[in-house]
């Protein structure tokens, strides 16, 4: 199991703004090196059943939809654009995998051009540039647990800062992007699948 902390090792320094010297929260993290190595754990982890602990007491009778991990980020930050919401449900689902050993949601997430994007969701919001709460019309945040938002939240007090075009260049130096993606020229589109077991190797691996 591991805490809600993150210990991620990227160069994004050049990618860096002012936001990012003030945020105390990015002391623990060491930007001097990334590393890319991605160990194979398919015995623990599976793209056919959902990520389980062995001894979790979470009621996960509730089904919970991309719609309400994406309603909960809203209602927590407020407007923002497409691009920045589907990254930031990406790395909800990610360290989700990580911390909590099981995905929040079940839908599909694909490696677009400009990073990982969640198909439905998108077409949920087509159309919209910016978006807020009210304009998702699907999605119930009361839904989650409070080992969920407690996830997420943990995810949003680093990620949830960044604009739309840091996430996207920090999604394209990662593995399970570039994976799912191998062989595809740049900028081309794609709709190849990014797999659970792919992001689940790769973060648990920072």
């Amino acid at each position: 199991m591991f805490e809600n902390t993150f210990s991620v090792q990227t160069d994004l320094d050049k990618f860096s703004n002012e936001d990012i010297e003030k945020d105390q929260s990015l002391k623990k993290i060491d930007f001097s090196n990334i590393n890319y190595h991605v160990e194979s754990n398919d015995d623990k982890f599976s793209d056919e059943q959902p990520i389980q602990k062995e001894s979790s007491k979470e009621n996960t009778k509730v089904k919970i939809n991309v719609f309400d991990i994406a309603s909960y980020i809203l209602l927590k930050l407020g407007k923002m654009t497409t691009m920045r919401l589907q990254k930031l449900v990406y790395y909800c689902q990610a360290w989700s995998l990580v911390w909590d050993e099981k995905p929040l949601f079940s839908e599909r997430i694909e490696a677009w051009s400009n990073g990982p994007v969640i198909p439905k969701l998108f077409f949920q919001h087509k159309g919209l540039f910016f978006i807020e709460q009210s304009d998702l019309g699907l999605g119930n945040p009361n839904k989650l647990s409070e080992q969920q938002k407690d996830s997420i939240n943990a995810v949003l007090k680093y990620y949830g800062k960044k604009n739309s075009q840091w996430l996207i260049e920090l999604s394209h130096m990662e593995e399970p992007w570039k994976q799912a993606r191998r062989g595809i020229p740049e900028g081309l589109n794609c709709n190849r699948e990014i797999k659970l077991i792919d992001m689940a190797n790769y973060y648990s691996s920072l």
